[in-house]
């Protein structure tokens, strides 16, 4: 392989929220899915394929130095790589809530992936119960996986730091919609649960 850095067009320097950036970037720009009966189909696989190594690999250097392992690209678990999580992947990314979901509930095994997958899309539908639960399912399976543990911890802390598809945890600097929204919809449940 080709140095993984160049391929993802990184630095070796590059902080690990560049590097995810950089590679959900090239996710929606290679996805098979985008090449759907177009004659370039069979090299947007190969592309697809060598991102994916090239990630893996930084990863992996990355975790040994660490001292944790963090799992692979696309989830992070044993089914890395796999066209399906892939789908569910720059469906996320691309915004398209909705098609992940339906992607999702055609898996035939709900492994850890499909766990942090559906926690994602229930976080982006703003059902954060749901989401706290498939997080903590995936956290579960898989100890050792930071993306999994990461997501479930950030979730304690109440979810609003918690920024899936190489955004990051976010620090609020004041108040946005979200907030709003969360902070309006906890108060209309202790108003029911009083009255």
């Amino acid at each position: 392989m080709n140095d993984p850095y160049s391929i993802l067009g990184v630095s070796p320097n590059a902080s690990e929220s560049d590097i995810k950036k950089a590679y959900y970037e090239l996710v929606r720009k290679y996805h098979p899915d985008n090449y759907h009966d177009n004659p370039l189909s069979d090299l947007a696989q190969e592309k697809m394929k060598e991102v994916n190594e090239a990630y893996n690999s930084i990863i992996r250097s990355r975790s040994n130095s660490n001292g944790y392992s963090p799992g692979g690209g696309y989830g992070g678990s044993s089914s890395a790589g796999s066209p399906e999580g892939a789908r569910v992947r720059a469906a996320i990314v691309a915004g398209d809530i909705n098609q992940a979901e339906a992607l999702l509930r055609a898996f035939h095994t709900r492994n850890a992936e499909w766990n942090f997958l559906m926690g994602s899309v229930c976080y982006r539908k703003g059902w954060l119960d749901d989401a706290y639960n498939y997080f903590n399912a995936a956290s579960s399976m898989e100890p050792t996986n930071s993306e999994y543990r990461q997501a479930f911890m950030n979730m304690n802390r109440g979810g609003q730091a918690y920024s899936p598809y190489g955004r990051g945890p976010v620090a609020h600097q004041g108040c946005d919609a979200c907030d709003c929204c969360a902070t309006m919809l906890c108060l209309n449940m202790c108003c029911r649960c009083t009255i």
